[in-house]
């Protein structure tokens, strides 16, 4: 493995942009992509978000520009890459000006929830490198606002989420509009057997690099306790207050439970805000943004909303729900413990999580156990165990007498204790 970027013998820009980005070593998916890329292969890589991944298919591709600069075609891209989300393109499109800072690059990302205007200009004289998520690409192609004939290289960036996201029928038609004779190079989480089908129908005699897919969970300090699912938010906020969290991502499972935890949380008198389907672009990148820059202590996600981003140097990261996917766990703790760095991610499990945590567990090879919360009463968790004999109780005393309306509830709860 290479110690330094010097064995790959970039372009003095390339090298200039690279120390100036702070990268002195590069990353396990890095020293087996860039050679492939470079030497024009197609590509099938399994690597998650936070393993350089994006900058293993920038700098070659860079390379390829300062060796051949573009031949620039109205309407057209050299490099397409796709991404499944507004975030994650935002943010390949940033490494892309970071690592070409120096080369007067043509870049441009273009994605649904904001104005289409702008983005007809910016693909109008012709780019380097065309960011998309899938959906509006497909917009300005109907408008014959993006030619996609003269493009030389595509990516499927994050592609097993593409696919989780029902954009297959999208991306065989974006497929369709590019050359027969170009570079195709496909980042996944995992090679599932969808991604091989999906490779094999996309890419021509590809190489594969695989990085061990839980390796991120391995530099992470994992804390998991057992919470009741009433005592969640509680919990979180004096996780938060009494740890002095300052930059901390937290995950749900659903939208309307980011929300509601986020409102919680600003009632307590803390600073929260959440990124979903539902939010518009604006308040997502304002989020991220406050978030990255210190200014937003607390950031709610779901899962897909989070996929992708890239938080340097992200401390900590709590699972205020386990997700419903084993897989999405290891994708949620490596967004922190990356580069090297130690990470810590918390989750609050509840009674009702239990067959999820086993899952996670046998996904990662690994025991994870659970602890009490400090301070936190667990006398009446266990009240529930008494509740099926009381139940039957019930039906027969209701069975030979009928309780008045107002006493429905309290009258049960009477004959229950006298049994006792």
């Amino acid at each position: 493995m290479s110690d330094s970027f010097k064995a790959f013998n970039f372009h003095p820009l390339i090298v200039r942009a690279i120390e100036d980005s702070g990268f002195t070593k590069p990353t396990p998916i890095q020293v087996k992509a860039i050679p492939l890329v470079r030497d024009g292969h197609d590509l099938l890589a399994a690597a998650q978000t936070g393993t350089g991944k994006t900058a293993a298919f920038v700098l070659p591709l860079l390379q390829d520009i300062a060796e051949n600069p573009t031949k620039y075609q109205k309407k057209s891209a050299r490099v397409l890459i796709l991404t499944p989300t507004r975030e994650l393109a935002a943010q390949v499109l940033e490494t892309i000006d970071q690592l070409g800072a120096h080369m007067n690059i043509r870049s441009a990302v273009v994605f649904g929830g904001v104005g289409i205007n702008p983005q007809k200009a910016a693909i109008a004289k012709g780019l380097d490198f065309l960011v998309a998520t899938p959906g509006r690409l497909l917009d300005l192609m109907s408008q014959k606002m993006a030619d996609l004939s003269q493009t030389h290289t595509l990516i499927l960036d994050e592609a097993d989420r593409m696919l989780d996201m029902g954009f297959l029928p999208d991306l065989k038609r974006i497929v369709k509009a590019l050359p027969q004779d170009r570079q195709t190079l496909l980042f996944s989480a995992t090679f599932s057997l969808e991604i091989r089908k999906l490779a094999g129908d996309f890419l021509k005699e590809p190489r594969s690099v695989e990085i061990a897919r839980n390796q991120d969970a391995a530099s992470v300090h994992q804390t998991l306790y057992r919470v009741p699912k009433s005592e969640k938010h509680t919990a979180l906020r004096d996780l938060i207050v009494d740890n002095g969290l300052d930059q901390v991502l937290v995950f749900t499972r659903t939208k309307y439970g980011a929300d509601k935890l986020c409102r919680q949380l600003t009632k307590d008198g803390l600073k929260a805000r959440a990124i979903h389907g539902d939010k518009s672009q604006a308040a997502r990148t304002t989020a991220l943004k406050e978030f990255k820059n210190h200014e937003l202590p607390i950031l709610v996600a779901t899962d897909i909303a989070a996929r992708g981003l890239d938080i340097e140097k992200l401390p900590q990261v709590v699972n205020y729900e386990l997700p419903q996917q084993a897989e999405d766990y290891v994708h949620r703790i490596g967004r922190t413990g990356r580069a090297g760095e130690s990470g810590q991610a918390f989750s609050l499990v509840s009674s009702e999580e239990l067959d999820r945590l086993k899952a996670i567990e046998k996904f990662i090879k690994k025991p994870l156990r659970l602890t009490d919360f400090p301070g936190m009463d667990y006398s009446k968790e266990n009240e529930p165990q008494q509740e099926p004999p009381k139940k039957k109780a019930i039906k027969r005393a209701s069975q030979k007498r009928r309780p008045a309306k107002n006493s429905r509830r309290s009258a049960p709860r009477k004959s229950g204790k006298q049994q006792i």
